[in-house]
């Protein structure tokens, strides 16, 4: 164990999660949170739930296309339970939800929408314009502004335009999702998108704390997985209330957003 790792995560896998049995799995360092190195980072969660939502009920004929979490509290760096079930069934349209719990505490509630897939090419539009390709971008060292094994599992371009508050940046993983088994590039894409409030903070994270209290996103297409694109806006109110919010792209063009509302507060300086 060690001050960045003190509670002894495994380091030697090449995933965030190893699965204990057909609910749990045990997060390894790789998903480690940025704010306490005692929690998971909801990136790799967000991801994990996406998967368990996806081999609960697969679907050919249905797309997920609109997934929202809301974040209950801490997630701890412990063996994580996941239980899905569907609430609203349909030919058509379908509400699933998925719950995480951790050392018996609910901590994530998720609820995604499926959609029937249909041929819409005719009346397609309304795209937002496309992102600079990820080697036309600039190398960026996330793990200088943020700690913690998931963002070191991480590979950043940035857009040298960017602004605080206002940036452009694409990443992708070095881990897969979960140990010895394959998820669909729907997850793994999910794995990676709560990220985006990092991407273009508008505040020092070492100065201030605007961890999300949920991430919803909005998908008009399936993404392909790897490299994952934000174009970013962050707002902050005048009363400690923060919006992050992001318009998501993968290496073939725009494909949807996210939104992640935020609780704005100074840390207090150590005397």
């Amino acid at each position: 164990m060690s001050e960045t790792n003190p509670l002894g995560l495994t380091e030697d896998s090449g995933s965030y999660y190893r699965r204990i049995d057909d609910d749990t799995y045990m997060p390894t360092l790789h998903a480690q949170g940025a704010w306490q190195p005692h929690e998971q980072h909801m990136a790799p969660v967000s991801g994990l739930i996406a998967h368990c939502m996806e081999t609960f009920n697969s679907r050919e004929d249905m797309q997920l296309s609109r997934i929202t979490f809301e974040i209950l509290g801490v997630i701890p760096a412990a063996p994580s339970t996941v239980e899905c079930r569907t609430i609203r069934p349909g030919r058509t349209i379908e509400l699933d939800e998925a719950v995480m719990s951790v050392e018996g505490k609910l901590v994530v509630r998720a609820r995604g929408w499926r959609l029937s897939k249909q041929d819409t090419s005719g009346v397609a539009g309304g795209l937002p314009a496309p992102m600079p390709a990820p080697d036309d971008l600039e190398p960026w060292r996330g793990s200088t502004m943020w700690g913690g094994g998931y963002i070191r599992s991480l590979e950043f371009r940035r857009d040298p335009q960017s602004v605080p508050g206002d940036g452009r940046m694409w990443l992708r993983s070095t881990k897969t999702l979960v140990e010895d088994t394959d998820v669909s590039d729907m997850a793994a894409y999910v794995g990676l998108v709560d990220t985006a409030n990092g991407v273009a903070t508008r505040a020092n994270p070492n100065e201030w704390m605007f961890p999300n209290l949920d991430l919803t996103i909005h998908l008009w297409r399936s993404p392909q997985a790897g490299w994952v694109g934000f174009d970013t806006l962050v707002t902050f109110g005048q009363s400690g209330v923060g919006l992050t919010s992001s318009t998501l792209h993968d290496v073939r063009g725009p494909l949807g957003r996210a939104e992640q509302i935020l609780t704005v507060r100074e840390i207090p300086t150590r005397p």
